[in-house]
């Protein structure tokens, strides 16, 4: 779901650098230090998820993993995104410098969102993780793919055709992801649900 070098117009570039530089900045001044190696171990995870790829157009789909990401880190993830996608730029080149802040926010945006919408959903219905988590995953990926959508289309209305095939090619990998993070947010209840964002909650409907 990366963005190629010398697809998009200036604006929208800019745009999409101030964006992602907000993002990281809030994510820095919110971050908890002694989280730091969980949010290495994400970014790790959101690196490796994007090693394979499959060419569309001037994008790429991929596993991605925002939701987990973003469910586990909250504002957080952007700076542990930004860092994967800077290491996939220079390493592999997926994407591109230009276009890191657009890339930045076409995965963390989502990725912040479902910590917000999905974390209080998993918070008030303890008792199915696994069902709000696959809501979680699923729903990171289709709003990544309709913001990689209006980015192009913002572009010019000559990438109306991609945007649109993009989010369809990424239909599959949205249950994909579904149900990835429905087995990690269910695993990670069990065994160590203090690193995820309704650890009181759960402690308490899962007393040990």
């Amino acid at each position: 779901m990366h963005i190629s070098e010398g697809v998009l117009s200036a604006p929208v570039l800019a745009s999409g650098a101030a964006l992602a530089a907000v993002g990281t900045a809030v994510g820095l001044k919110k971050l908890d230090y002694d989280k730091v190696a969980n949010v290495g171990m994400l970014s790790a995870a959101f690196f490796v998820a994007a090693l394979i790829h499959v060419p569309i157009g001037p994008a790429s789909i991929h596993l991605v993993f925002n939701g987990l990401v973003g469910t586990l880190l909250g504002w957080a993830a952007c700076p542990a995104i930004l860092v994967a996608l800077i290491l996939q730029a220079m390493l592999f080149q997926f994407g591109g410098i230009t276009t890191l802040g657009v890339n930045t926010v076409i995965m963390a945006l989502p990725a912040v969102l479902g910590y917000y919408l999905f974390g209080r959903l998993i918070a008030i219905w303890p008792g199915k993780v696994a069902i709000a988590g696959f809501i979680c995953g699923f729903t990171a990926v289709l709003l990544s793919a309709l913001t990689l959508g209006t980015t192009l289309v913002l572009t010019g209305e000559s990438f109306s055709a991609i945007a649109k095939l993009v989010v369809l090619a990424n239909l599959p990998v949205m249950v994909i992801e579904g149900i990835v993070t429905a087995f990690c947010i269910g695993f990670l209840s069990k065994v160590q649900p203090e690193m995820l964002p309704f650890a009181k909650t759960l402690s308490r409907d899962n007393p040990t």
